[in-house]
């Protein structure tokens, strides 16, 4: 085996020993294992896998006594909450993801200069499947300087009534003046919808139910467009966007997700506007549900939105 492929496959730690180019310290994590719930397949949701993450830190050469201060010191602690705050950010499925995710919050404390992180799959086979990464401080800095803060979007819940109302283009109008950006959330469609004893099944053909009716919503005003991901959302956002919120992946993909059932669409808008941050929800043509924002309802023949 020559060195390069051993290399390849030594500890981080060796890696950056080999690859430094300036004289630094390291700490380093090894074989740090959690079970988390993490993949991009459909056999990977709803169940837990270990993971291993093995971290290197380089960090600048301290100046003068440390005296054993653990202040002056990047803590092994900084690291491990790194790992756990990105786990408990929202479920991930890619490992890519996740270390690129980790790499950068380390890089955020001060003393960090370069992270080596490594993660594994430990329950996918006999083997252990991962992914590698390198990030230095510059990239992690250059990457942050385009970082626009989102503002707190309006969320309106509209009912299969207000959906069909003769007044909707009218009630957008007046949203959009209001300067806020907009997200329109919708329940299913007044039809039945199959039906099946498996809950995790029954649950995606609940959401796929909802995701059909914002498309009719959005047949009803070209100035809707259908979003799925956070990404989008945050685009949209920034662009004065009329979005309608298709909800399978944000809710699937969340770590601490509604306890609303999908056939409770308001209650499902509610929990999604707390996870927006929004500035309040106005519930159209329904009750209104109990909220972590500013809550308002208004009957479905209602002609102009006070």
């Amino acid at each position: 085996m020559t060195d390069d492929i051993r290399l390849a496959f030594a500890h981080p730690a060796e890696r950056a020993e080999a690859s430094s180019t300036t004289p630094c310290d390291r700490i380093s994590l090894r074989d740090y294992v959690v079970e988390v719930e993490i993949g991009a397949f459909q056999q990977e949701r709803g169940h837990r896998q270990r993971v291993r993450f093995n971290v290197v830190v380089e960090v600048a050469p301290q100046r003068g006594e440390i005296d054993d201060d653990v202040d002056r010191i990047l803590s092994y602690d900084r690291v491990t909450e790194a790992i756990g705050a990105e786990l408990g950010a929202e479920r991930i499925n890619l490992l890519e993801t996740l270390a690129a995710r980790v790499a950068e919050r380390i890089l955020r404390e001060p003393q960090a200069q370069r992270v080596f992180v490594r993660i594994e799959k430990l329950d996918r086979g006999p083997f252990a499947l991962g992914v590698e990464i390198v990030r230095g401080r510059g990239e992690v800095a250059r990457a942050g300087q385009d970082h626009v803060a989102v503002p707190h979007p309006q969320v309106v819940f509209l009912s299969n009534a207000a959906i069909a109302s003769p007044h909707l283009p009218a009630w957008i109008d007046q949203l959009v003046a209001a300067g806020l950006p907009l997200i329109l959330t919708v329940g299913a469609a007044d039809l039945p919808a199959p039906q099946t004893p498996v809950a995790m099944a029954q649950r995606r053909i609940d959401l796929l139910a909802i995701e059909q009716n914002a498309w009719v919503l959005a047949g009803r005003d070209r100035r809707c467009m259908v979003v799925g991901t956070r990404t989008e959302l945050d685009w949209a956002m920034k662009n004065g966007q009329t979005c309608v919120w298709a909800p399978s992946k944000i809710v699937l993909d969340a770590v601490d997700g509604p306890s609303a059932s999908p056939r409770d669409a308001a209650a499902l808008a509610a929990w999604f506007a707390g996870q927006m941050q929004a500035a309040d929800l106005l519930v159209i043509g329904a009750e209104a549900p109990a909220a972590d924002v500013p809550v308002r309802s208004l009957p479905a023949d209602v002609a102009r939105l006070a």
